[in-house]
């Protein structure tokens, strides 16, 4: 899953609601034509009243240049296209415009996604990513433009030359034209969908998205990639689903995305799930949500095959599986097989691979479905030989998987663990034919590492490095000789057991994993 980095997240500028039947009469009254920076000010009436519909995506997709240029347009007098809006009975609604308006309430705020209205939106969990773009947007503002409060100031001076004086008036009374859709939610809804094809249209995931907002799996990936903190999704459902649904949302973000990752990458420490703030992660909340849900039919095969939630109970039950089969990875759970991110999710430059990971959590959802119980017994027998497989062939495993096209690569390499796994079982160790075998591909596979023609180590260098470095002197548990990832999942066991005489002294404790601890050993 790709880093989608260097943009900055104005989403908590303006409110989302969720649209309202509107059966009230249309308004006899003229529309205002223009929206101006001081409805936007303290007393101001059109900026509070705004809203995005629910199905409005995230505001953050403009990078600081993006934001920059458009306060510079602003301030210059420069076109800017109309913003288009929707009367409901009780708010206006941003059909199209939201990150217009969103940045220029960000310069009156000087809240680029880390500022006072951001802070608690985001329940005070705001990444350093964010924060990094956030001042990059206050630096460039104060070398190009200057930020509200300094205009503020020069209103203030009484000794401005008339150029000066010109300029800040323009810039006071200047306003964004209006555009405004007629009719109801229905019709303000088909407005938004058509608009939004055209111009920077909505990627595949967003419309996926908005346009099964009311499904659980939908519900439920929204709520997880914010830990359930920003807009509530699920705001109609009652307070304890809701809480519920927050609760369970928090504790699978820290799961898959705690700790935060930091490049080049200098602890072992990883998330299962790859970087914070990643707009593709959207997809594998999805797909992991359909996993942990799926029958041994494997059905729900995509979301529209669910219904829509109404009262929350679905998207619980979505979220409680999601979680199971999460904890059955990784923590301290009994169950948990305690998989080392850094072994089974990251590729030979260090980077989080989603196929690897995506595949993986595949392959445990699937012996789960069927209640294969032999299959984790299995798999802890050959726990070493695979771990071992996995860390000193990764540069043939990436291969393979970029060898495969990208809609079958996380099933194709989920097959290829399970039949790895069961070749562990009854032979020796694989040959790397044999490997590119089971993979799927006929024909060898080529592995080179190219030229690099730089003389410095990249960050993907010194972070494959250092992976390699630390494993090679990493903890392994002594019960099945794999890794162990001692900062989110171990067990704390007896040598000699308790009911045998064994005691509670350092020296009669080793580190296992949870699953090695109950199923193995006993």
């Amino acid at each position: 899953m790709a880093l989608r980095s260097n943009l900055v997240n104005l989403d908590a500028m303006i409110k989302r609601e969720d649209f309202a039947a509107s059966d009230a009469e249309p308004s006899s009254f003229e529309n205002v034509s223009t929206i101006s920076l001081r409805d936007f000010t303290k007393g101001g009436l059109i900026g509070p009243s705004l809203r995005k519909p629910d199905f409005q995506r995230e505001t953050n997709h403009w990078g600081p240049d993006q934001v920059v240029s458009l306060l510079e347009c602003f301030v210059n007098g420069d076109l800017i296209p109309s913003v288009i809006l929707w009367q409901s009975p009780t708010y206006l609604f941003v059909i199209d415009g939201g990150h217009r308006l969103s940045a220029l309430k960000a310069w009156i705020d000087d809240d680029y996604g880390d500022g006072p209205t951001s802070q608690p939106f985001f329940g005070y969990q705001i990444s350093d990513e964010q924060k990094k773009n956030a001042e990059k947007v206050r630096t460039l503002v104060s070398k190009r433009i200057g930020s509200w409060q300094h205009y503020l100031a020069k209103a203030e001076d009484q000794n401005l030359d008339s150029s000066e004086r010109k300029k800040l008036n323009a810039l006071i009374t200047r306003g964004l034209p209006i555009q405004w859709v007629k009719g109801d939610a229905d019709k303000a809804e088909s407005s938004f969908f058509k608009i939004n094809t055209k111009g920077t249209p909505l990627d595949d995931i967003e419309e996926l998205l908005l346009k099964s907002r009311k499904k659980p799996i939908s519900i439920a990936a929204r709520a997880i990639i914010r830990a359930g903190k920003g807009h509530r999704y699920w705001s109609s459902f009652d307070k304890d689903s809701a809480s519920k649904i927050e609760s369970l949302a928090s504790g699978l973000h820290s799961v898959l995305f705690d700790p935060e990752i930091k490049r080049p990458i200098k602890t072992l420490d990883l998330p299962l799930g790859g970087p914070k703030g990643v707009r593709t992660a959207l997809q594998a909340l999805i797909d992991l949500a359909l996993i942990a849900t799926r029958n041994q039919e494997g059905l729900p095969k995509g979301i529209y095959d669910t219904a829509d939630d109404f009262d929350g109970t679905e998207t619980i039950a979505i979220l409680t599986k999601a979680l199971a089969l999460a904890k059955r990875v990784t923590g301290n759970d009994s169950g948990s097989l305690g998989l080392h991110p850094a072994v089974y999710f990251y590729g030979p430059t260090g980077r989080h691979s989603g196929p690897m990971f995506m595949g993986t959590m595949t392959l445990v959802g699937r012996k789960l479905s069927n209640n294969d119980k032999t299959f984790f017994q299995k798999f802890t027998a050959v726990r070493s030989k695979l771990e071992d497989i996995l860390v000193n062939h990764k540069d043939l495993i990436a291969t393979i998987l970029q060898k495969h096209v990208s809609p079958k690569r996380v099933d194709k390499y989920a097959d290829f663990l399970d039949e790895l796994i069961n070749h562990l079982t009854t032979n020796d160790l694989p040959s790397e034919m044999d490997l590119v075998k089971m993979s799927g591909l006929d024909g060898k596979v080529v592995v080179g590492s190219g030229s690099d023609v730089s003389k410095e180590f990249s960050d993907d260098v010194k972070s494959g490095a250092f992976i390699n470095a630390a494993l090679s002197s990493s903890i392994k548990c002594p019960l099945c000789n794999g890794y162990l990832d001692t900062e989110k999942s171990v067990s704390y066991d007896h040598v000699v057991r308790a009911r045998e005489g064994g005691l509670g002294h350092s020296n009669n404790c080793h580190l296992t994993h949870p699953y090695c601890n109950q199923s193995v050993k006993n």
